[in-house]
């Protein structure tokens, strides 16, 4: 399984949103800028998650997005499943092989859904700004 730049990039704007949580909305712009994506890109992303329930827009001058949970409710596989769909590992295993291919599948579905967006929030804490995590 190899996650897409949506998944990637959908982890590192909720986890921003996360480091910003509670203080107001949050522009696209800055998070974009913060990061060292596209904001363009970014507004791509924002649309899923919104719809899905997970942040909010608020317009305005001083508009932008927040998380609508706080971030030790929003797990990294709720974000990876918005943006990148069910996690799969064979699309049409052996039968043989079958019980295999589930149990990774369920490995990885039990890392990223045991793992919060407060986890990488005090993970990066922790670390200091030069923290890259990795899933």
């Amino acid at each position: 399984m190899k996650l897409s730049t949506k998944g990637r990039y959908g982890v590192t704007l909720m986890l921003d949103l996360a480091m910003h949580h509670g203080i107001g909305p949050i522009s696209l712009k800055s998070v974009a800028e913060r990061q060292g994506l596209s904001e363009h890109y970014l507004e791509q992303l924002i649309a899923p998650l919104r719809n899905a329930g997970l942040v909010r827009s608020i317009r305005g001058a001083y508009g932008g997005y927040v998380l609508l949970k706080e971030p030790h409710e929003i797990t990294v596989g709720d974000v990876i499943r918005v943006l990148e769909g069910p996690i799969t590992i064979v699309d049409n295993p052996e039968e043989e092989l079958s019980d295999l291919w589930e149990k990774v599948r369920d490995a990885i579905n039990e890392v990223l859904d045991s793992t919060t967006l407060q986890d990488l929030v005090d993970k990066k804490k922790q670390a200091g700004d030069n923290y890259m995590y990795y899933i």
